[in-house]
């Protein structure tokens, strides 16, 4: 029996490329600020309304 126990170095698995689109857009998805409120639209005056027209 050996005095040092054999390490068995696990390879790496392959990883599907959905899985690694799926976490890229999870990733981005979290870390996307919410889009800024639109300011309010004021009304247009009469004038504003005749001319126009």
């Amino acid at each position: 029996m050996p005095a040092v126990p054999s390490r068995r170095e696990s390879t790496p698995r392959p990883v599907p490329m959905r899985d690694l689109l799926a976490a890229c857009a999870a990733a981005a998805a979290v870390s996307t600020p919410p889009p800024a409120p639109e300011p309010p639209q004021r009304e247009k005056t009469v004038r504003e309304r005749r001319e126009a027209a």
